[in-house]
């Protein structure tokens, strides 16, 4: 009797007479969306300080050797984490909103899969090199910046999906120039690490804009010319004598 007067004070759903679920169960309170934006920054963060110590006397610049695939995964996905996820939080809230706060981790771990099979993309194709190739990457990386499959990538990365996998499809691709300035310029540096998170963050959070894209994309050019031109001049760029 007790559990009939507890069904019959929630609301039917389309008059089925089954009682509608309170939208909590498939929402996520504010508390719970707050403490989803606290943990993504908070693992931002902390992989900001692992990487940081675990990249520390690998950078040789362009003839940076890499360690075993595992060695190398494991500091990829942690630099993947502290690059990406920042740009992600807006992402990460629609889907906890969506699906509510369990949703989230699924999310995540799906969204850096993604970054991990590119690391292993990095890691079969690169090889120490020069500073013509370094230019040479740089540059098409600059060119990238102009294309329409760029732009499309980029708008959809800041649309909603409903797996991290799929949203990690967007943002590799619209990505993937500036990724392989960073493995070609340093892979273990900090230094451009750091320049290509500040761009891919602004990318995601910024709306476009030809005021501020193109210059950007010339920059990326002329970098990459200035590195063929005169690469003893770019910091960083060749192995310490």
């Amino acid at each position: 009797m007790k559990g009939e007067q507890q069904n019959a004070a929630l609301p039917a759903v389309g008059g089925t007479g089954v009682p509608a679920l309170p939208a909590v169960v498939t929402r996520a309170t504010p508390a719970a969306t707050a403490g989803a934006l606290t943990a993504t920054v908070g693992l931002a963060a902390a992989c900001w300080v692992v990487a940081v110590w675990q990249m520390h006397g690998m950078d040789m610049g362009t003839a940076t050797r890499l360690s075993s695939f595992a060695s190398f995964i494991a500091v990829w996905v942690v630099m993947m984490a502290a690059m990406m996820l920042p740009g992600a939080v807006p992402a990460v809230l629609r889907r906890a909103h969506a699906g509510g706060v369990r949703a989230v981790p699924l999310f995540i771990g799906s969204y850096l899969a993604v970054w991990a099979l590119a690391g292993a993309a990095a890691y079969a194709l690169y090889r120490p090199h020069g500073s013509d190739a370094a230019g040479a990457v740089t540059i098409a990386a600059g060119v990238y910046e102009f294309t329409p499959l760029k732009r499309d990538f980029r708008r959809r990365c800041r649309d909603s999906f409903g797996s991290g996998f799929g949203f990690g499809l967007c943002c590799a691709g619209s990505s993937i120039g500036l990724m392989a300035m960073l493995v070609a310029l340093g892979v273990m540096s900090v230094t451009w690490m750091s320049v290509t998170a500040v761009l891919v963050l602004g990318q995601k959070l910024l709306p476009p804009k030809a005021t501020v894209d193109v210059p950007l994309a010339l920059a990326i050019t002329g970098l990459g010319i200035w590195i063929i031109l005169a690469p003893s001049s770019v910091p960083g760029l060749m192995p310490p004598m």
